[in-house]
Parts: C-alpha cells; sequence; structure tokens
C-alpha cells in the first residue's frame, strides 16, 4: 500500500471548532462492534456463549439510540454487560473539528488510525423535497484517492489506506448524533435520511468494507435505510459495478463529466482503462438485475461543469448519444474552484443551456445547488488540509505553474 497523507491540527482552519466525541475510554485489544454486520455479531456473541438474538438488542442500541456505553443497555443482562465492557467497545472515528455552514451544511472531520493518525471529511447536506425534510451525508471511504480526477482537490492528495467499516458507519454514527448528544436516550431517532458513498476515495476500489458498511444501513436492526436512499458513487471501476449488482440492492451514480473518451481520459484517467463502452455497458447490465421494490430504476449521471471544457452544446449532443438506451437522471454540477485549479466554472447561461438541451431531449436533469462552499463542504473539496508523502499536489501544482507560464509567454 503506497503512503500519501501527514496530518496535523496545526494545519486545520482556525474557524473550525474542537469538538469532544462521547468519551469512550479506549483498552488495548477491544473488539469494537460498531462497524459489525448483524451476522458478524451474531457469531460473536455464540463465541460468547449467548444467544444469537444479542446481536440484534446490541445493534438496536449502538444504531438507532447512539448509545456507547454497555451500563446503558437495559434489555441485557448485568452479568452480559459488565462482560462486554471488559472486552468490547463501541467507537466512533476521533471528531477533531466540526464546521456549520449558514446555509446548515454540516462538515466533520475524523482522525481514523492510531497516533496522530490521518483525516478524513464528512459532509451533511439538508434540504426540502416532496417528502419533507431531507438530510444527505456524504460519506469517504478512503483517505484520499488514487484515481486523480484532475478537477478534484481530494485526488491530489494522492492515496494513503482503506477505511474500515468502523471508519465507514462511524461517519454516519456521528452525524445522526450530532444532532441528539442533549436528547434522552428514549427519545433518540435517526436523523439523517440520505447517504451517498460519494466523499474521498473511490468506494469501489474499498469494495469490502464499502459493501459491509452499506449493508448496515439498509439493516433494520442498525439504520433501516431504503435502498433507493442509499447511493454509491463510482468513476467507473467496471468489475465492481458488475459484483456489487449481485451483491447488495442500492442506487448507483457515476462520476461521468466528458461524453467521449478522448476527453474522459483527461478528466477522469481510470477511462483509459474502462473507457465509455464498457462502462456504459456495465450500467446497463446494472439495471438489468432487477427485482421487486428494486431501487436500480436509473443510474445517477454526475457531470461536473468546467467552462471552455465539457460545457459546450456539442458535448451535450454528444451525451445525448451516449446516454440514448441508458435510463438516466443527470446531475449538473457547477466545478467548485480550489487552489491552483486548472479549470473554472461555467457561466450560469452556460449552464442552464446544456440542462435545456438534455431536458428537451425527455432526460430528467437538474443543477445541483453549491452548498457548504463557505466551509470547504462543496462537491470537489474534501481535502482536509492534508500533507502529500507521493509529492503529488507538490507536482501538479508545479505543472500549472510551469502551464501559466507557457501560456504567459506566448500571449
Amino acid at each position: 500500500m503506497s503512503s500519501a497523507v501527514v496530518v496535523s491540527s496545526e494545519n486545520l482552519d482556525e474557524k473550525q471548532q474542537s469538538v469532544s466525541t462521547p468519551v469512550v475510554h479506549a483498552v488495548e485489544k477491544k473488539v469494537n462492534l460498531l462497524g459489525m454486520s448483524r451476522a458478524e455479531l451474531e457469531k460473536f456473541f455464540e463465541d460468547l456463549g449467548e444467544k444469537k438474538f444479542r446481536a440484534g438488542q446490541v445493534m438496536k442500541w449502538i444504531h438507532q439510540y447512539f448509545v456507547t456505553d454497555f451500563a446503558e443497555m437495559s434489555n441485557i443482562s448485568g452479568k452480559l454487560r459488565e462482560k462486554l465492557e471488559k472486552i468490547c467497545e463501541i467507537k466512533a472515528p476521533d471528531v477533531v473539528h466540526r464546521n456549520y455552514s449558514k446555509d446548515g451544511t454540516r462538515k466533520w472531520v475524523f482522525r481514523v488510525g492510531d497516533g496522530e493518525g490521518s483525516l478524513v471529511e464528512t459532509v451533511l447536506i439538508p434540504a426540502e423535497d416532496k417528502t419533507g425534510a431531507r438530510k444527505t451525508l456524504c460519506i469517504s471511504s478512503q483517505v484520499g484517492c488514487a484515481l486523480d480526477c484532475s478537477f478534484c482537490s481530494t485526488g491530489k492528495q494522492g492515496f494513503q489506506r482503506d477505511l474500515t467499516p468502523a471508519e465507514i458507519i462511524g461517519q454516519l454514527w456521528m452525524a445522526n448524533y450530532s444532532y441528539m448528544e442533549e436528547v434522552p436516550v428514549a427519545e433518540r431517532e435517526r436523523t439523517v435520511t440520505n447517504v451517498v458513498m460519494m466523499g474521498m476515495g473511490e468506494p469501489l476500489l474499498n469494495y469490502d468494507a464499502v459493501l459491509s458498511s452499506m449493508q448496515l444501513m439498509l439493516d433494520d436492526f442498525a439504520y433501516g435505510m431504503s435502498k433507493r436512499r442509499v447511493t454509491l458513487s463510482t468513476s467507473g471501476v467496471v468489475p465492481k459495478i458488475d459484483q456489487l449488482a449481485q451483491d447488495i440492492d442500492v442506487a448507483l451514480a457515476i462520476s461521468l463529466h466528458a461524453p467521449n473518451d478522448e476527453l474522459r481520459n483527461e478528466l477522469v484517467p481510470i477511462n483509459k482503462k474502462y473507457p465509455l463502452q464498457q462502462l456504459i455497458a456495465a450500467c446497463q447490465r446494472y439495471l438489468a438485475k432487477d427485482g421487486n421494490e428494486s431501487s436500480r430504476r436509473h443510474v445517477t449521471i454526475e457531470y461536473v461543469m468546467l467552462d471552455g471544457v465539457n460545457d459546450k452544446p456539442e458535448h451535450a449532443q454528444q451525451l445525448l448519444k451516449l446516454l440514448k438506451n441508458l435510463p438516466s437522471k443527470i446531475n449538473l454540477i457547477p466545478f467548485n474552484p480550489f487552489p491552483h485549479a486548472p479549470y473554472g466554472r461555467s457561466s450560469r447561461n452556460r449552464i442552464i443551456a446544456f440542462q435545456k438541451t438534455l431536458s428537451d431531449a425527455g432526460f430528467v436533469c437538474t443543477i445541483r445547488q453549491t452548498r457548504g462552499d463557505d466551509i470547504d463542504a462543496a462537491c470537489g473539496q474534501l481535502v482536509g488540509q492534508v500533507a502529500d508523502r507521493t509529492r503529488r499536489a507538490e507536482q501538479w501544482k508545479k505543472k500549472v505553474a510551469q502551464q501559466q507560464e507557457i501560456l504567459r509567454t506566448q500571449g
């Protein structure tokens, strides 16, 4: 595994608030129950000589009442609680800082790993829709990202490691808990309504941990979320899309960002390995793996709008042709600039014209409202003030500076 990230709290923005998580006194080698699936917990309790139904009881205390103290689990015998206290813990990643935006968006910075560890970020975006209040949580699956998409600040960090199931589901646990810190246990309820695996990292390159976490999200003993409200976003790891179709029924989103291979090779380098024809075919197979009440009614296409790069009328026409036989909902994302970014945001008029072309052809096409950009929480800004051991960011900034110098001398 390559290494890429070194973090220090002294590098964080001063406006971020230091916070503390629920106190859990760590004891070496304790088993963390937070990321364990129902099947894993059932086996765990059977190995302890207990009935496996204890798994469901403990899951509800952890994921529905957000309890970390075994002494509060009132429907479990005192003897078992004492045993669990000695050998187990319920521990989410440590919250180093949190920011709450003026528009209601929340961002958490988590420390993962031992010692100084590394930082990952999670963003919650509130909104209103026809079903009422919606709170969508954007969850990270890796520290950094190996794919190096040219418009994404996270990719400029390089890649350090995958997150564990406890580190992934812990982000959802903490987001829910943040609304209930002062609420009595008996009155607590799950607040996050939607999850998108769309934060730092490529989810399908951390397949097992992401799958396990999504299964917990759907489990009625845990978060009990609807299949249509859990979305995995991928840049296009084709073999894993096919595997995902066999293993779980969740919504699929594709970080497309270009309507032809030449441009996508530049913006999303994994396209060189899995070009558009293969990617679209994989999406069609994913939708074909259908069933009752399936979430697989369409694929969401994510398309970041880059000024003069992928936002021209011919690009819209190429996109129509590409998606002709793929049931799709298209989400146009205004680009959020970051330091030394080589791109600009498409104008509002250009984005609206692009949307009209797609809508007139019969596609459901929305423009994502930029949220949380005052706390660097908008799409593509999950950079986390992280230093790069691979020097990818340094090399990239040098390349941008060289290109700017060439343009200056030519101009």
